[in-house]
C-alpha cells in the first residue's frame, strides 16, 4: 500500500515537472519581471484574488514599474507606476478594450455576439449613442426626471415617526427604484392612483430589485469564469429582469430616457435579433446604472453621517441652494428642484462624493495587446508586450498612496476643496504635478460615459435626504469593505448599519 502511494506521487510530481518544463512561459528580453505561479492554469490568481492592492503592493516594491503574472490562464502586465498610466492611454493603437469589454459582457449578461457581421453593428455605433444620451444638453431632462423619481420614492410614506433601517437598505430600495424608473420610464396612471395598479408597480419594483441583487451577488463569479448556469437561481434571476424590459412593455411607459428610447430604436433595426435578445441588451444597462451607483451613494451618505463637519458643511451648502432658489426644505407638499447647472456648483458635496469614491473604489482598467509592442514607461525604460496579454492598471494603488494623499485611508470630507472652497484639481506625488489622481470611473476609451449622470445622482439623493430627514447613524464603528468584488468598480460594505430617520417637522422650518 505504501509502494502505492509513494509510486502515484512520483508521477504526479513528474506531471508537474514536466508541466513546468515544457508548458510554463519563459521571460523574453525587455519584458517585465514574470510570475507564473505553482498552479497550473490558475497561476497565482488565488493571490491576487485575496487582496489586490496589497499583491500588487508587495510586486512594486519588488520588481518596480511593471511586472506580468499568470492569473486564471492569461496573462496581466500590470503597470505599477502611476506615471505610466499615460502610456497606456496613449497606445489605443496596440492596446484593445472592446475585445475584452464585449466579451465579458456577453459571458455575463447573455446577449448575442455583436461582432458577429450579421448583426451589421459596432461598438463605436453603440458608443455614440452614450455619448449622445447621458453627456451635455442630454444630462437636463435626465436629471430633472431622476429628481421628481427621488422624491417620489422618498415621499410616498410621509409618516414623522423616528424610523430605524439598515443604511444601506434605504440607500438601495430610494436609489435603484427612482434610478429603475428614470432609464426605463413608468406608468403615470398607475402611479398618481391608489390601486391594484399602485400595487403591481410595489411588486414590479420589489421582485426585479430582488433579481437584481441575486444577479448582482454573483456577477464577481460569473466574470471569473463559473458558468452562469450551475450557480443556483442566477440565470434564472437575469433572465426574468430581461423579461420586464422587452420593447413591448417599455413602449407602454411615459418618460423612457433618450438612452432607452435610443437603443429601443437602434436595436429594433439590428436584423436577427429576436426580443429577449434584445432585452438582454438593456439589462447590461441597468447593472451598469446600478451596480456602481448603489454602493457609492451609501458611502457617500455614510461617511457624511459619520462626520459632523461633514455633515454641517453640506448642510450648509443645500440651506444656502434653497435660498438662493426660493425653495423651502421639508416641505413634502412643495418638491426641491435643483438643476444640472445648480447641482454643479454644489463643491462641498461634490467633494464628500469624490472622497467617498476615492475610499471605496477597487476597479481594473484592462487593455488587450492586439500585437508584439515596445511600451515606454514614464522613466524611459521599455518594456515588451506579447500579442495578446492583457495590460492592466489598478487605481485603488492611487487612490491610497500617502505620497498623494496625505492620511488616505481617513475621510476628509474638503480634501477636494482647494483654499477657496472650490473644487481642487491639482495633487501631487514625489514633487510632480499628477494628473490622474482620481480614477474611480476608468480613463481613456474606458472612461464611463455616464459617470456625470451617476455623480449627478448621488448629489441629488444627499441634497434630499438633507432637505426632508433628520438621520442619526447608530453605532461607531468602521465599515469594513468587501473586497469579493475587488476590480469591478465600487466595493459594497461587508454588512449593513442602522440608523434613524424622519421626516422633518415642516411647522417649524
Amino acid at each position: 500500500m505504501a509502494g502505492l502511494v509513494v509510486g502515484v506521487l512520483t508521477v504526479l510530481l513528474a506531471i508537474l515537472a514536466a508541466w513546468f518544463l515544457f508548458f510554463t512561459r519563459r521571460r523574453r528580453e525587455d519584458e517585465p519581471p514574470l510570475e507564473n505561479g505553482w498552479l497550473p492554469y490558475l497561476g497565482l490568481a488565488f493571490q491576487f484574488g485575496s487582496n489586490p492592492l496589497e499583491f500588487l503592493r508587495s510586486r512594486q516594491k519588488k520588481y518596480g514599474d511593471a511586472v506580468t503574472c499568470k492569473i486564471a490562464g492569461s496573462y496581466f502586465t500590470f503597470i505599477l507606476d502611476p506615471f505610466s498610466y499615460g502610456a497606456v492611454f496613449r497606445n489605443g493603437k496596440n492596446l484593445d478594450f472592446q475585445k475584452f469589454a464585449i466579451e465579458t459582457s456577453r459571458k455575463v449578461f447573455g446577449h448575442a455576439d455583436f461582432t458577429d457581421p450579421k448583426y451589421n453593428l459596432t461598438y463605436e455605433e453603440l458608443h455614440h449613442v452614450f455619448r449622445q444620451t447621458l453627456q451635455g444638453p442630454a444630462l437636463h431632462p435626465l436629471t430633472s426626471n431622476m429628481m421628481e423619481n427621488l422624491q417620489f420614492v422618498m415621499l410616498r410614506s410621509k409618516t414623522s415617526a423616528w424610523t430605524t433601517e439598515g443604511l444601506y437598505t434605504f440607500t438601495f430600495r430610494i436609489m435603484f427604484e427612482a434610478g429603475y424608473l428614470t432609464l426605463f420610464g413608468k406608468d403615470e396612471k398607475a402611479l398618481r392612483d391608489d390601486t391594484e395598479q399602485f400595487e403591481a408597480h410595489k411588486v414590479l419594483i420589489h421582485t426585479a430589485m430582488n433579481d437584481f441583487k441575486v444577479f448582482d451577488k454573483a456577477f464577481p463569479l460569473i466574470v471569473a469564469g463559473l458558468p452562469i448556469g450551475i450557480i443556483r437561481g442566477v440565470k434564472a434571476a437575469r433572465e426574468a429582469l430581461a423579461e420586464r424590459l422587452q420593447h413591448k412593455y417599455l413602449k407602454k411607459n411615459s418618460s423612457l430616457s433618450a438612452l432607452i428610447e435610443q437603443r429601443m430604436h437602434f436595436f429594433d433595426l439590428v436584423p436577427h435579433l429576436d426580443e429577449l435578445g434584445k432585452a438582454r441588451t438593456h439589462n447590461v444597462m441597468l447593472w451598469a446604472s446600478q451596480a456602481n451607483t448603489l454602493p457609492a451613494t451609501f458611502w457617500s451618505l455614510y461617511y457624511m453621517l459619520r462626520s459632523p463637519e461633514a455633515m454641517q458643511a453640506a448642510k450648509t451648502e443645500v440651506e444656502n441652494m434653497l435660498q438662493e432658489t426660493n425653495q423651502k426644505s421639508g416641505d413634502t407638499e412643495k418638491p426641491v428642484s435643483f438643476s444640472k447647472d445648480q447641482l454643479d456648483n454644489m463643491p462641498v458635496t461634490s467633494s464628500i462624493i469624490a472622497e467617498a469614491l476615492r475610499l471605496s473604489s477597487a476597479s481594473i482598467m484592462i487593455r488587450i495587446a492586439t500585437e508584439n509592442f515596445t511600451m515606454t514607461l514614464d522613466s524611459g525604460s521599455k518594456i515588451a508586450i506579447r500579442k495578446g496579454d492583457r495590460v492592466a492598471l489598478y487605481p485603488q494603488m492611487v487612490h491610497l498612496d500617502s505620497d498623494i494623499y496625505e492620511d488616505p485611508e481617513e475621510f476628509k470630507f474638503n480634501r477636494f476643496l482647494d483654499e477657496n472652497g472650490q473644487r481642487k484639481t491639482t495633487f501631487y506625488k514625489n514633487g510632480r504635478k499628477f494628473k490622474n489622481y482620481l480614477l474611480p470611473f476608468g480613463s481613456g476609451i474606458s472612461e464611463c460615459p455616464g459617470r456625470f449622470f451617476a455623480v449627478n445622482e448621488i448629489k441629488q439623493f444627499l441634497a434630499l435626504v438633507l432637505c426632508y430627514y433628520d438621520m442619526e447613524l447608530q453605532g461607531e464603528e468602521t465599515l469594513p469593505l468587501d473586497n469579493s468584488r475587488a476590480g469591478l468598480g465600487i466595493l459594497q460594505p461587508k454588512q449593513d448599519v442602522l440608523f434613524k430617520y424622519k421626516l422633518k417637522n415642516t411647522a417649524t422650518v
